[in-house]
């Protein structure tokens, strides 16, 4: 007799509504593989909009990813970082992969068949959870990429999430002359100042913000030379642009779901000369592509999760089964979490 395996697989079910559901698993087919998930971690940005309902559900969950098919119509998985370990493998499959640990863009799900091609294998000497954060990371090098931050430039970034906290401290490893950073949660804050920020403020804060024009204003050039929105709130792309100088780039990573973004793009704006970047994962800047392919950006990623070893931002570790509380707390209480990761039992096993 065989063994029918089942999964624990995370479902956004409605608004606001998540369902873990025990499912079988289909074994791997001959090119595939069994991974089985050690860790999975929140995207809290994105997850939130399809938490709240706040992304069309005409729009794809992704065009690159196969495990991201279909579209954001409830019943759907979702969620894109998952560690884990290979436990089968298809018949066409060498059985050298059994027991590699690997990182894959996957929904949240306690077991599952793969493609190798969808499998990056881990560096052996990188800790599984410092290697959960390679989506953010790979985010963080690219807005690093498009931005092009340069020697002595004043340079600010809204949104101290796992993201914009990456972004900084590489940003931290240049030689700028300000690098400040804006976000209303205290342990945001604080721990913004201790990964490299020169000064961490409230963007709701009046005189926090009064402080920024003090600090920008000089006799030679006023305002910041780049700016980072990272912030999630369509609210803050005015904000970044009022403090963007004479020619000044301002890199939009935020992605705002179906939030409505209502811009003051006045007089000031446009003798300002001021550079409104988009910023998206998926493509690398075409002044790089000559140069840079997705393996190429992946080798630096890899690079900055070993320097920096993100895995001191994970504030909590949960068990699957307690995903409800998770986004619950995301949603309404987010002050005292910053990175949550879930964890997961062994599957099930059947007799058959």
């Amino acid at each position: 007799m065989g063994k029918l395996l089942s999964r624990l697989s995370l479902y956004f079910t409605n608004t606001k509504s998540i369902e873990i559901r025990q499912e079988r698993v289909p074994p791997p087919g001959p090119g595939e593989v069994l991974i089985r998930s050690e860790f999975s971690a929140i995207s809290a940005g994105t997850e939130l909009l399809v938490y709240r309902h706040l992304i069309s559900t005409q729009q794809p969950l992704d065009t690159v990813v196969p495990s991201l098919s279909g579209d954001f119509r409830y019943p759907v998985k979702y969620g894109y970082s998952v560690v884990g370990k290979i436990v089968d493998t298809g018949s066409e499959i060498d059985r050298s992969w059994m027991g590699k640990r690997i990182f894959t863009f996957h929904p949240h799900e306690s077991l599952f068949p793969a493609s190798l091609t969808e499998l990056l294998e881990i560096p052996g000497d990188l800790p599984p959870l410092d290697a959960l954060f390679l989506p953010n990371m790979e985010s963080a090098v690219n807005f690093i990429m498009d931005g092009r931050p340069s020697l002595g430039e004043k340079v600010i970034i809204f949104g101290q999430g796992i993201v914009g906290l990456l972004t900084l401290r590489m940003l931290a490893q240049f030689p700028l002359k300000s690098l400040i950073t804006l976000d209303p949660l205290p342990l945001r804050r604080r721990i913004s100042q201790q990964s490299g920020a020169h000064l961490s403020l409230d963007p709701t804060s009046q005189g926090d913000l009064e402080k920024i024009v003090s600090i920008l204003g000089d006799e030679n050039s006023s305002g910041a030379d780049l700016t980072y929105e990272l912030s999630g709130n369509p609210e803050a792309l005015n904000q970044a642009i009022a403090f963007t100088g004479f020619e000044g780039r301002v890199v939009v990573g935020s992605w705002y779901g179906s939030k409505p973004v209502h811009l003051t793009l006045d007089e000031t704006f446009h003798r300002s000369r001021i550079k409104l970047i988009s910023s998206q994962v998926s493509t690398i800047a075409s002044g790089f592509q000559g140069r840079w392919n997705k393996s190429r950006r992946f080798q630096t990623v890899w690079q900055m999760l070993e320097k920096i070893r993100p895995s001191q931002f994970i504030s909590h570790q949960l068990p699957i089964t307690r995903a409800a509380d998770a986004y619950r707390t995301l949603d309404e209480n987010p002050g005292d979490m910053l990175q949550i990761i879930f964890t997961y039992p062994d599957a099930e096993e059947d007799d058959v």
